[in-house]
């Protein structure tokens, strides 16, 4: 099988735990990409958050998902090809559903991470994405137009029990985890999956030919629409069996391997 296009994971999947990419992996990458093989990024991560990665790849003729599949963004002309936000009263009704199920929320506006309330978590994503904190006094207030996502923050064992209720309570929107910490709210359909097909049909590649890799379980739709669909060694447990192969962990180069096995052969 020649396979057209790798999709990767960021965070604990092609990034190690510093948050760099292994020369192992850039190596690999580099070698996939002189075959023809799109390589794209699709994170969690606001769009801003990726580019110096897609810039350290030289993926200035590829393409990157942002925003856990809501952004798809053309590299080659900075352009957002595809955007799906959530409205601002369904925000509202996320927040109302916060402070009932005692959560911390966060969401996206004008380059910055809004909150009513500061946390180790919402530190987390502060460190990954750089972005500014911008701690309001009245979160409805100050959401006072669309976004792309939102994120439901408390600790892990909790929020496992929330995403339970939530899924029950809110069956429209697509609700998946990205950390054990991190519960995220995007629009009715939207994931990685969705915005992988958007890309495949509009550079003429079966999904036969797509190899998705991850980690988490907002990389579940991808790795299991894929061709071949990646678990990297550090996947969270009760995933381990939805994938088709587990290869090494983001820590020793798991992406290196895939390309080595099945791209480079």
């Amino acid at each position: 099988m020649k396979y057209k296009m790798l999709v990767l994971d960021m965070d604990d999947t092609l990034l190690n735990d510093d948050h760099i990419i292994s020369k192992e992996n850039k190596e690999m990458i580099t070698k996939a990409q002189a075959l023809g093989v799109y390589v794209i990024l699709a994170s969690g991560r606001p769009t801003p958050a990726m580019l110096d990665y897609a810039k350290e790849l030289n993926m200035e003729n590829s393409y990157m998902i942002s925003f856990n599949g809501a952004v798809i963004t053309d590299l080659k002309t900075n352009e957002i090809v595809f955007e799906q936000s959530l409205t601002q009263e369904q925000i509202h009704t996320l927040y109302d559903y916060s402070q009932k199920s005692k959560t911390h929320i966060i969401t996206y506006l004008d380059g910055e991470v809004v909150s009513e309330t500061n946390s180790e978590y919402i530190d987390v994503e502060l460190n990954i994405t750089g972005l500014k904190h911008n701690v309001v006094p009245d979160f409805k207030k100050a959401v006072y137009k669309s976004a792309i996502k939102c994120i439901l923050l408390e600790e892990p064992s909790y929020l496992k029990e929330v995403e339970k209720d939530l899924k029950a309570t809110m069956p429209h929107f697509s609700i998946c985890m990205s950390k054990p910490f991190f519960l995220e709210v995007a629009q009715t359909g939207i994931d990685k999956a969705y915005s992988i097909k958007i890309l495949a049909e509009k550079l003429n590649i079966l999904q036969s030919e797509i190899i998705a890799v991850g980690n988490a379980g907002n990389d579940l739709t991808m790795v299991e629409y894929a061709g071949l669909g990646v678990w990297v060694d550090n996947v969270e447990p009760e995933l381990r069996d939805r994938a088709n192969v587990i290869v090494a962990s983001n820590n020793n180069h798991g992406v290196a391997e895939v390309i080595e096995k099945y791209i480079l052969g």
